[in-house]
């Protein structure tokens, strides 16, 4: 495979690096307590939260409960929560190889066993464009699209015939006409949407990773990255020590979220604060 084909993007994490923003202000907008395990946000940031007995919650930009998902018993705890469209939730269930598709309210619309596909390893799946669901089959080594049943409407090549190596990807996400798996040790390998490869964009050991509108956010260390697709450049901001603490990050365009744990006994925190 051609290097030409790769955008190289070049970390640089000293403070000095280019692109640093020293002068970036976190203002702490609110803190939610409770029971949160895991949690995502939406494009409307919207808050989903993912508690202990397995149940989703979601609250608005306001911090109001609006809806619950309550169907916890079927398929143990749920892995992955994709709110990629604000009006249909998924939720993946891996060791089930099982997606639990909700509306807008977290009422059930359908349930979708891959397994029934043949599809019995899948770390990965994103929500697509057109409401289907992005699958990587790691035991065939295919980038899949199923739809509402789980039924295969297109895959890729082998990866490791296209790509001339296998990968792992553990997020999948499709913004703005291009399908992005994440490889943490390889980076991010960019699709168009009848699988063709378009170029690998070098983005390594971030966490928290998340490709939304123009840009991939994630963490790295003590800094927090937003790198802009259209210009291979991006703004790093060293992460003030109450968010540095934090188990977990999510973004929007105008905010990071940050998880901690046990703020108070048997409680955790959500921070939200604006990124200007």
């Amino acid at each position: 495979m051609s290097r030409t084909r790769y955008i190289l993007l070049f970390l640089l994490l000293l403070p000095a690096a280019a692109g640093a923003q020293s002068d970036t202000v976190f203002r702490l907008l609110r803190v939610m307590k409770g029971d949160i395990v895991d949690f995502t946000v939406d494009n409307l940031d919207n808050v989903y939260v993912l508690n202990s007995r397995n149940q989703v919650k979601k609250y608005n930009v306001n911090g109001d409960s609006v809806a619950v998902y309550n169907d916890i018993r079927k398929f143990g705890q749920a892995t992955l929560i994709d709110v990629t469209n604000p009006l249909k939730v998924l939720l993946y269930y891996r060791d089930f190889a099982t997606v639990v598709m909700l509306d807008r309210f977290l009422n059930v619309v359908n349930v979708a066993d891959l397994r029934k596909q043949g599809v019995l390893q899948a770390k990965a799946i994103g929500q697509s464009y057109d409401n289907k669901i992005w699958v990587y089959d790691e035991l065939e080594a295919k980038l899949k699209k199923m739809d509402e049943d789980g039924k295969l409407l297109q895959e890729t090549p082998d990866f490791r015939l296209l790509l001339s190596q296998s990968i792992t990807p553990v997020k999948i996400f499709d913004e703005n006409r291009y399908v992005y798996l994440y490889d943490s040790l390889k980076g991010i390998y960019v699709f168009d949407y009848f699988g063709a490869f378009k170029n690998g964009i070098l983005i390594q050991n971030w966490q928290n990773l998340k490709v939304s509108g123009q840009y991939i956010f994630g963490s790295k260390a003590d800094t927090l990255y937003r790198y802009k697709i259209s210009t291979f450049r991006y703004d790093d901001w060293k992460m003030p020590e109450p968010i540095l603490k934090s188990r977990s990050f999510n973004f929007s365009s105008s905010r990071v979220y940050a998880l901690k744990n046990e703020c108070s006994e048997n409680i955790n925190c959500l921070y939200i604060y604006s990124l200007r």
